[in-house]
């Protein structure tokens, strides 16, 4: 330990994933927490200024940021701007999406994703996949030229690729075969049923092969209905699965969030689904008050940063202050099965945290 070093965090509180702290002393070494406790020397003192501080935050599905649009521009510099917007609103870790485009696109962002790692460069996990293998009846402000069929083929040209790369891949799974699935995961990719218009049982039996996470609940999905459960129903119903939210009030209703989390409990986690503005290529955003559109109205993205999606989970939806912070921290840690490093700030996670400033 002989690179540890103690700071003391006072005049603030401290949200460790289980409790609030009033002041702490942590040691960290070689970037990771050794030890947390109420009081004891310190080599160092940080004052919060009345800040809270939580475990750093994680967004798995974020298409940019800082006007550089990454299925636009796959590029590591907009990789670094995503990263950089990120961060700013407290993500420290995130998967940069990519939605429906064509191959070439999805290379070149494999392709950046690659240089970004071998460059040094930190706070991406991996790329999201969003598409192409979606059901064009719930394909949202994807664009359906791009979308294709789930062959293996199509299946093993983007997997081979960007094997080590793609870390998440939101599909149809009602379009798929057996073959199909089992291809994807033997590849290490986490699947997540989005943008699908799977029935209550087709749902069910995707559930049983495997896929345990669900994109953005509520939208672009089959909805729930006393004659027909659907994918929302499926979701609400199986205790194994996961589901991400967009929490801005355009994508879900304040009152379905708060509905759907009284129902999922620790199974329903928080993403941004940010974009940024753009005005070339497939996916044109234009900002529209606080969200994201697409030149003819339809809903297209949020202008969410993750602090701002707690706050408005808080303020708005009613849920749990510590609740929500495990929203953006914890539970989607867990969904990339790294929640044993991420989502707390406890001895054997990784130091990393944010100092929000008010909710």
């Amino acid at each position: 330990m002989s690179n540890a070093t103690s700071t003391r965090f006072f005049n603030g509180r401290i949200f460790t994933g289980d409790e609030w702290l009033n002041e702490a002393v942590i040691t960290v070494n070689e970037g990771f927490i050794h030890s947390v406790h109420s009081d004891g020397y310190a080599d160092k003192q940080q004052d919060l200024q009345g800040a809270m501080m939580v475990p750093a935050f994680i967004d798995i599905q974020i298409y940019g940021g800082n006007g550089q649009l990454f299925g636009v521009h796959p590029t590591v510099e907009a990789l670094q701007a995503t990263v950089d917007y990120s961060r700013a609103g407290g993500a420290h870790l995130i998967l940069p999406t990519v939605a429906t485009n064509t191959n070439e696109v999805a290379f070149a962002a494999i392709d950046a994703v690659r240089q970004y790692w071998n460059a040094g460069g930190t706070g991406v996990f991996g790329l999201h996949l969003e598409g192409p293998f979606l059901n064009l009846l719930k394909k949202g402000a994807h664009t359906a030229e791009h979308l294709q069929e789930p062959d293996m083929e199509n299946i093993r040209k983007l997997v081979d690729y960007g094997k080590g790369i793609v870390k998440m891949m939101t599909i149809a799974p009602e379009l798929f075969s057996d073959e199909g699935l089992r291809y994807l995961q033997d590849a290490g990719i986490i699947l997540s049923a989005g943008h699908s218009n799977a029935t209550y049982e087709q749902a069910g039996q995707a559930f049983k092969k495997g896929i345990r996470t669900c994109t953005h609940l509520f939208n672009a999905m089959s909805s729930f209905q006393h004659r027909a459960p659907g994918l929302v129903g499926a979701i609400f119903d199986h205790p194994t699965v996961m589901s991400s939210m967009v929490t801005d009030g355009y994508h879900v209703d304040p009152a379905a969030m708060r509905i759907a989390k009284k129902i999922m409990g620790d199974r329903l986690f928080i993403i941004t689904d940010a974009v940024t503005t753009n005005n070339e290529g497939t996916y044109k955003h234009q900002l529209n008050g606080d969200r994201y559109t697409l030149p003819d109205g339809t809903l297209s993205g949020s202008a969410l940063t993750m602090a701002s999606a707690v706050c408005f989970s808080i303020n708005r939806a009613g849920i749990d202050d510590q609740e929500a912070f495990r929203m953006a921290s914890l539970y989607p840690a867990r969904v990339l099965g790294i929640d044993n490093e991420w989502g707390r700030i406890a001895p054997g996670y990784r130091a990393e945290w944010f100092l929000m400033q008010s909710l």
